[in-house]
């Protein structure tokens, strides 16, 4: 996944963690705040596509040069009674003659590590976000596979 940027992942409007594979087009890497709106962002528009679209999720959004991909799921967390939406999400950079085939390969991809992560945080405190960071190398790592 060649013309892939990051790979991160949404619980409650915050990316929890993010793994970089290259930077995007005119991005300032020092401002943490876009970080942030980001995840907001993910998480608002797959709610609206939820809602507006009877539990319909999206699958992908197109910019001028970007891609935005979309797998979501739930996770149980320790401090909530019911499980909650947890969003694995792709920038990567605009092909326009492939972009159905690239997402197709890249929910295939991705469906590996949103269970892996369900599986091995299910049941933890999301508040503490510091934890999930040494997934970043699990992510770089099943990516990096062919």
């Amino acid at each position: 996944m060649k013309d892939l940027y990051e790979l991160g992942i949404v619980v409650r409007g915050f990316i929890i963690v993010k793994a970089k594979f290259r930077d995007l087009p005119n991005h300032r890497e020092n401002k943490e705040y876009k970080r942030e709106l980001r995840g907001a962002f993910i998480s608002a528009i797959n709610s609206f596509a939820s809602t507006a679209f009877n539990n319909l999720s999206l699958e992908y959004l197109e910019s001028d040069n970007v891609l935005f991909m979309f797998k979501v799921g739930e996770i149980q967390t320790k401090d909530c009674a019911s499980p909650e939406p947890i969003i694995m999400y792709g920038l990567a950079d605009k092909k326009k003659k492939t972009s159905d085939k690239f997402v197709k390969k890249f929910l295939e991809k991705v469906s590996i590590i949103l269970q892996i992560f369900i599986s091995k945080y299910a049941n933890c405190d999301f508040t503490e976000i510091d934890r999930f960071q040494p997934f970043k190398e699990e992510i770089k790592n099943i990516i990096m596979l062919k």
